[in-house]
């Protein structure tokens, strides 16, 4: 009989402390639960699938200097419920360029795959894939589930977590919002907060309401990583595809309507403009900005994607663009 008043305990001294390991550094964190969020026809899956695209093929996802990472080519498990996997996603694979001999589907033709399903281990285990995609949640929590159910969702984002820890690998859930357009973005999930809750990353897609075509991909949780910054992604019927790389904006301004500029493409305009023939005191730099409504953090993300140079000249630091950057 177990004795309840003398537990098992262990002292974080014999825990080994080890890094995150990422898929995409910021976005989607190996061993753990991202969830990716939006409304219904905002580019979800046409996102996902270029990351994909990328993964199988060794490809950096987003070519961009924050994200550039590049990995060896690795097996994919992709389960869909919505779209007809060949007049819909392999078309848009191939389009993306995805070796789609590594993108992997667990045939569900007998029975429905459940977030609580014992194939994926063993998919896992023959595959050694290192994303497993359920898009969208609702399609497979089971039909006995209640979604809405703390007590119920908590089992499954459990199995789902160890599983990403036991195999190294990461699990991403594509979910759509519900229509709460007054609540927090991490709060129009579908379903239970618990999904929210139990994922380490969580990020919303949505477009820009004055420019639709433009996508932008925002972390609204991070919880083992600095705060990303956006990424916008471009989608037409006449070019297709496209990163855009950095995008400056938050999920709810993304959500609402409120800000569709790109402020960080402007401070880059301002960078431009005010070191085009000289360098400045970068405590001068920084209040000229701040003079022009432009934040801190957008500053240096225009700072960080033109490569400006930092220069010591007796007790000051000065602030100049790169060799040829002037002149664009």
């Amino acid at each position: 009989m177990i004795n309840r008043k003398d537990p098992k305990l262990f002292s974080m001294d014999d825990i080994e402390a080890k890094e995150v390991e990422w898929l995409w550094e910021g976005f989607i964190p190996l061993g753990k639960v991202t969830i990716l969020q939006g409304d219904p026809g905002e580019g979800k899956t046409t996102a996902m699938l270029n990351i994909i695209a990328s993964l199988t093929t060794g490809r950096p996802i987003v070519s961009s200097r924050y994200h550039l990472q590049v990995i060896e080519p690795c097996n994919v498990i992709y389960q869909t419920e919505e779209d007809g996997l060949a007049d819909t996603i392999k078309p848009r694979l191939e389009t993306a360029g995805a070796d789609c001999k590594r993108v992997l589907v667990i045939d569900d033709s007998d029975k429905p795959v459940t977030m609580m399903d014992d194939r994926f281990e063993g998919a896992l285990q023959k595959t050694g894939a290192k994303l497993i995609v359920l898009d969208p949640i609702q399609a497979f929590i089971g039909s006995f589930i209640n979604m809405h159910r703390a007590n119920e969702v908590r089992p499954l984002m459990t199995n789902l977590k160890q599983l990403a820890e036991r195999f190294n690998c990461a699990v991403v859930l594509i979910g759509h919002m519900n229509k709460g357009s007054m609540m927090k973005s991490s709060y129009r999930g579908l379903g239970s907060i618990d999904f929210t809750a139990a994922a380490r990353s969580v990020i919303v897609c949505g477009r820009i309401q004055d420019d639709p075509d433009i996508r932008v991909l925002v972390p609204v949780k991070s919880s083992l990583s600095y705060e990303p910054v956006p990424v916008a992604f471009h989608v037409s019927r006449e070019n297709g595809f496209e990163w855009l790389g950095n995008y400056e904006i938050t999920a709810e301004e993304l959500l609402s309507g409120t800000s569709a500029g790109r402020k960080i493409d402007e401070a880059k305009d301002f960078l431009r403009d005010v070191l085009s023939d000289r360098m400045i005191p970068s405590a001068e730099l920084k209040q000229m900005a701040i003079d022009r409504g432009i934040k801190e953090k957008t500053l240096r993300n225009a700072q960080k994607e033109l490569q400006t140079m930092a220069i010591k000249d007796g007790d000051r630091w000065y602030t100049g663009l790169p060799e040829g950057e002037e002149n664009k």
